[in-house]
């Protein structure tokens, strides 16, 4: 146990710069698709992740802007010609990906030498600091070494003192010590007592030297500074959604109060038979903040504990005539409680894959619970390289979705609803 404590998170800038290069590659094309997923969805939202890219790149996000454009690379050149609906996307689809994919080299390439250069002065520097506390730590050593034989050379001065009497002589007369030499004599610090005095007047214990640290000094442990706390969703207005994308990373996700209720209330049929009803949030993106304005109700087949989508060509429709961008989705739980079932952190996967604030919210009715949810950075790992389907255990020691904290539930905005069924 103590072995494992003691060993040290290796810093990235301690990696050799064009290894640290290879990770970031490796790392952005750590992606897959979901075959059962419609193919139109991830042409639909592709473009999703290149304005992430861009975005990430004006801000000065290297490796975030880097990131995302190889993975819309990884999945438009490689990964999407093994889905079975590949056939079936329509030729203009294709030409517009292939134009994208031109523009986005060039500018990936550019970034990986601008990448590069960063890492290779970052690991420049910290060579120069590994030898510098190299050299400090051999000064120290070669310090405590010298201090250590001063007293042991003390030490041995003071015992030799104490017990070396002088010779015995015959006085060639008999001095007489007057009463003022016998004060004189009582202040006169010898070797021994000299040691013993300062010891104990700079307060050190046992054998120690004036330069050892006091071991008893107390350390305050309450000034260590605390994390920031991240904004309630229920409680922070819109006019703050700066502030939780400073806090989150992501940017805000304004979702209405009244979704829930209009989207339970077309889903109730359902919800009485006992069927999963589900439907895409769409919405528009504003100063750098989400607004869900549409609850879009596709076509679909649904179980107790599943929902299948149909014919998504109609959902693109609707999202072009009203300029929208999907924003994550909705589903229903009839019998169980709210939560991201192994079908839905799969489901999920695909909507976060593309744009990484998409959000899915669930609904309980019986229970009266609802969820808004994202996949951890762990999960969106673990999920994006399963190849597994249907209901299925995912080991992980880590969670796999989280509570989201880049929404903001409002009451001054309302949801419309589109029922495509």
């Amino acid at each position: 146990m103590a072995q494992k404590q003691a060993q040290s998170v290796v810093p990235l800038s301690a990696i050799e710069p064009h290894q640290r290069i290879q990770k970031l590659v490796a790392d952005s094309q750590r992606v897959s698709i979901d075959p059962t997923m419609p193919i139109n969805r991830y042409y639909r939202s592709g473009s999703q992740i290149v304005e992430t890219a861009d975005r990430s790149l004006r801000e000065g996000k290297l490796e975030k802007a880097f990131t995302f454009y190889l993975r819309f690379v990884t999945i438009f050149v490689e990964l999407i010609l093994q889905h079975p609906g590949y056939r079936s996307v329509l030729p203009q689809d294709k030409q517009q990906t292939k134009a994208k994919i031109k523009e986005i080299m060039p500018k990936a390439e550019v970034i990986r030498k601008k990448l590069l250069a960063m890492y290779t002065a970052e690991y420049e520097r910290y060579l120069v600091q590994a030898q510098q506390t190299a050299r400090e730590a051999k000064e120290a050593e070669r310090e405590e070494q010298e201090r250590a034989a001063q007293e042991k050379a003390l030490d041995h001065s003071s015992s030799v003192a104490a017990n070396v009497s002088p010779a015995p002589s015959a006085p060639s007369y008999i001095s007489v010590i007057s009463e003022q030499d016998v004060k004189m004599m009582d202040q006169v610090f010898y070797p021994s007592e000299f040691l013993t005095d300062r010891t104990r007047i700079s307060g050190q214990s046992g054998g120690g030297g004036l330069l050892l640290p006091d071991a008893n000094r107390k350390v305050d442990r309450s000034l260590k500074p605390s994390s920031p706390s991240v904004p309630s969703v229920s409680t922070v207005p819109s006019a703050q959604t700066a502030a939780i994308t400073s806090a989150t990373g992501f940017r805000a996700i304004t979702v209405p109060s009244n979704t829930m209720r209009k989207f339970l209330a077309v889903a109730a049929a359902n919800t009485q038979a006992n069927l999963e009803t589900c439907a895409i949030l769409a919405g528009t993106l504003r100063q750098s903040a989400f607004y869900i304005t549409h609850v879009i109700f596709p076509k679909q087949t649904g179980t107790a504990d599943s929902c299948n989508t149909m014919n998504e060509e109609e959902i693109a429709d609707v999202q072009d005539r009203h300029n929208l961008i999907t924003l994550g989705w909705i589903h229903t739980h009839p019998s169980q409680t709210a939560f991201l079932s192994s079908v839905d952190l799969h489901t999920h996967c695909s909507y976060q894959l593309m744009l990484e604030e998409a959000i899915a919210i669930v609904c309980s009715p019986k229970h009266q619970e609802t969820g808004f949810f994202n996949l951890t950075p762990v999960g969106m790992d673990s999920i994006s390289q399963c190849r597994q389907t249907g209901f299925h255990p995912h080991s992980s020691a880590s969670p796999l979705f989280a509570e989201a904290q880049h929404i903001i539930l409002s009451d001054a905005v309302a949801v419309d609803t589109i029922d495509l069924r």
